[in-house]
């Protein structure tokens, strides 16, 4: 579907309530610390949107939210984590209590489904998962989610066929955008190119809202064009407490207060979600409660360090 070059930009709320629903597939972008779409996650939450199957590389802090609110249903990714500060805690109890259903692809294969998506095919063959335990295990198991068969050139040349990954939404946080909704994303990208093309919607959260007219005068750093987002929520500080490329650093002290709710999960967690999500009518609120003006500024100043 082509969007049109209208104004996109509105609020978390309004772009969450019009393009995320429930049984929704949720493209997720950012990378372990590094810019997860936190504000427009944090509305999902207060919105209580369930049933949610949630896919991406490296799934994070956010997904480990919305696993441990209770909203999803399964996950499809590389992994779960937040780097030196642990396992994605909530994700793997659900796990281990068999109350979330979960497919393990390799972060090459996941990338390559969203390619497949964003291309239009129905499936892009890959040699990633060859010879791999996920790909044995999955093939004993009589799942679907892999095919392997001989390159039709080569019949010694044993080659998987991934599916295609196609998400109802994708949300992702940049550093920059544009009204219309062209997207300026500095620093790794992920798959996230890839993952907003194969979408149905696309909210875009951004540190800062640009002219049209900048966009034009350097067309080269624009990574996601205008026809492919529908929504843009100006958020700064939108992607915390993980990290902004040119904008701020993760925060570990944050970090490390959500690990020691979301390990023992319980009253532990309940309460880290009432004080940071449920009593914030929005994500300013929560950051007001989250960190001070004066860390905010340690954050920038260490970001600055190494540009």
């Amino acid at each position: 579907m082509t969007r049109k070059a209208s104004n996109k930009v509105m609020t978390a709320q309004e772009a969450v309530k019009r393009f995320v629903h429930d049984g929704a597939t949720v493209g997720m972008g950012g990378q372990s610390i590094g810019r997860c779409a936190m504000a427009v996650t944090h509305e999902i939450v207060r919105q209580g949107i369930k049933d949610l199957t949630l896919v991406g590389c490296n799934l994070s802090m956010s997904m480990d939210i919305l696993v441990g609110a209770g909203l999803a249903k399964r996950t499809e990714c590389g992994t779960g984590n937040l780097e030196r500060f642990g396992t994605t805690f909530r994700w793997r109890k659900a796990i281990e209590d068999r109350t979330l259903e979960v497919e393990d692809y390799s972060h090459l294969a996941m990338a390559s489904r969203f390619l497949a998506g964003s291309l239009g095919l129905p499936f892009m063959p890959s040699k990633s998962m060859l010879g791999t335990d996920i790909l044995n295990k999955q093939i004993a198991n009589g799942s679907d989610a892999f095919r392997v068969i001989d390159n039709p050139w080569d019949l010694d040349e044993p080659v998987v066929l991934l599916p295609a990954c196609k998400p109802d939404v994708s949300i992702i946080h940049a550093q920059k955008a544009d009204q219309m909704g062209n997207i300026i994303i500095e620093g790794f990208t992920t798959q996230e190119p890839e993952m907003v093309k194969a979408s149905s919607s696309v909210i875009v959260s951004c540190e800062e809202l640009i002219s049209s007219d900048e966009v034009r005068r350097h067309p080269d750093r624009t990574t996601v064009p205008y026809i492919f987002v529908d929504a843009v929520v100006v958020q700064p500080w939108g992607s915390f407490p993980t990290s902004t490329y040119g904008h701020y650093e993760h925060d570990p002290e944050h970090l490390r207060r959500y690990q020691a709710c979301a390990r023992p999960g319980g009253e532990a967690y309940e309460e880290y979600l009432r004080e940071f999500i449920y009593e914030c009518e929005n994500f300013d609120e929560h950051l007001d409660r989250a960190i001070s003006s004066a860390r905010r500024e340690e954050l920038r100043a260490s970001m600055q360090k190494l540009l």
